[in-house]
């Protein structure tokens, strides 16, 4: 929105801002805000940012050296729409006191610094990303964990399990049977539109948005492809702006990517492609599916590294409730055309050179977007500059519905982990390609690792309450 401090103070001045906030990401994907008086708000402050406690942020500093400054990136500003004082918002990058050096566990920093790699190796100018975005939209929420209790509960109005209160039966949405319903059934259009309105008016452009195979509220919303760090941005964006037009109307989102038991679970799959300059360099008539074979190693790249990559890209005990048989998400590590149970997908329907991309679609929204999507450029990157060829790896193509081979050919593929604890123990063990660039550090990883194993323990300690119908009256 602005290039110089200048700029936003005259728009503040000129515009009756009121106040202004600046958001910021831990390390986990948390969002973070600071508000302040826009009176008190001058060029300084803009271009030397504002003094915070990252001691208490997690993921962050320690106690001892907490202080740290938050700096408003000025081309991310908006108008945030949820406040009810006029409030200009940016989205900050977070640098040291001393020596006022880019933080090295700031997530948009990290992507920066990954963005920056790429550059550097000579073969390509900038990569390009489209998150899809799916997520459940309840009417009610209940849930507690205590000493004698555990427990969860939640409602939806289309569900199946609601059509014998409701007045008009027949108008719910069956179990598995959501994808692209229409209303009647889809009762969520509306608020979708609503969603898709406010993202459109921040900024952020949208190809489409629908009602997703989960019948019981499950949508997707999908931003068009366009630069790393302005598209991980437009993720934690259309988070904020889901949850808040749903709180707006007494309902609740989750992009937790199993809520349901079975039913379709929710991913956050992220298509890629790179340009040199404007020359997109993933294209080639002659190749697989129109890739070129950079783009064919990138591909074998994120599939060589993807036990690792789900580590950060699928960093929660729940994220591996939804990679199971018997949905559309993949539990295999090869590549295909069209093929929605491939790991890596290539989009049959995008053929023109500029649209010439893979999909990864293993991933959820439980990742940092920021750190999933530098792992996954930096594994693709490896792998071009190994000149990785995904076939000879045994990565496919496989154009066939796997799940209806027999069980003894389906293990000569690959699969991806099944638990949180193996993608972590992948992950420690496969970390150069991370550090490529100075991208990811050792300490970070150490934290990260740390903190992800904590969360694995304080869930394996707790009785399930399935556990107590299973072995209570044994």
């Amino acid at each position: 929105m602005f290039e110089r401090s200048a700029e936003a103070i005259a728009y503040i001045r000129n515009n009756g801002v009121e106040m202004v906030d600046v958001k910021f990401c831990n390390l986990y994907g948390g969002w973070h805000h600071i508000t302040m008086p826009a009176a008190r708000v001058d060029e300084k402050l803009l271009e030397e940012g504002e003094g915070f406690d990252g001691s208490s942020v997690p993921g962050f500093g320690k106690l001892e050296k907490g202080d740290m400054l938050l700096v408003p990136d000025l081309s991310t500003a908006f108008l945030d729409p949820f406040c009810c004082a006029k409030t200009l918002s940016f989205l900050g990058s977070i640098v040291t006191t001393e020596g006022r050096q880019p933080y090295e566990r700031d997530p948009r920093g990290i992507l920066r610094r990954a963005e920056a790699h790429l550059k550097s190796l000579g073969w390509a100018s900038r990569s390009s990303w489209g998150p899809e975005l799916e997520f459940y939209v309840f009417d009610a929420v209940q849930y507690e964990n205590s000493v004698n209790t555990s427990s969860y509960m939640v409602d939806s109005d289309e569900a199946a399990w609601r059509a014998k209160e409701r007045t008009g039966a027949g108008y719910a949405v069956p179990l598995g049977r959501g994808y692209h319903a229409a209303p009647p059934l889809d009762r969520l259009n509306d608020l979708r539109t609503e969603m898709v309105k406010i993202l459109t008016d921040l900024g952020i452009a949208v190809r489409y948005h629908h009602h997703e195979v989960g019948g019981p509220g499950q949508c997707e919303i999908e931003p068009s492809m366009g630069p790393a760090l302005k598209l991980a941005d437009a993720v934690m964006i259309a988070k904020y702006v889901v949850k808040m037009v749903c709180v707006r109307h007494g309902k609740s989102a989750t992009f937790m990517p199993k809520p349901l038991y079975a039913e379709a679970g929710s991913g956050l799959h992220f298509h890629m492609t790179m340009y040199k300059g404007e020359t997109p360099i993933f294209y080639d008539a002659r190749g697989y599916a129109g890739m070129s074979p950079l783009a064919l190693s990138c591909i074998a790249g994120v599939l060589d590294h993807g036990p690792s990559l789900l580590g950060l890209c699928n960093p929660s005990t729940n994220s591996y409730k939804r990679l199971v048989p018997g949905y559309e998400a993949p539990i295999n590590l090869f590549f295909s055309c069209g093929n929605r149970s491939a790991a890596i997908r290539i989009p049959d329907y995008a053929r023109q050179p500029m649209e010439k991309r893979f999909e990864f679609r293993p991933g959820d929204a439980t990742c940092n977007p920021y750190l999933a999507m530098s792992a996954l450029l930096l594994a693709a990157i490896d792998g071009a500059q190994r000149k990785l060829d995904p076939t000879a790896c045994g990565f496919g193509p496989l154009d066939e519905n796997i799940f209806e081979w027999s069980e003894e050919k389906r293990r000569t593929v690959r699969p991806l982990p099944t638990s949180l604890e193996d993608a972590l123990r992948a992950l420690e063990a496969d970390t150069e390609y991370l550090k490529q660039g100075g991208v990811f550090s050792d300490d970070l990883l150490r934290v990260w690792l740390a903190r992800k194993r904590k969360d694995l323990v304080d869930v394996q300690r707790r009785p399930h309450p399935y556990e107590v119908e299973l072995y209570y009256a044994i």
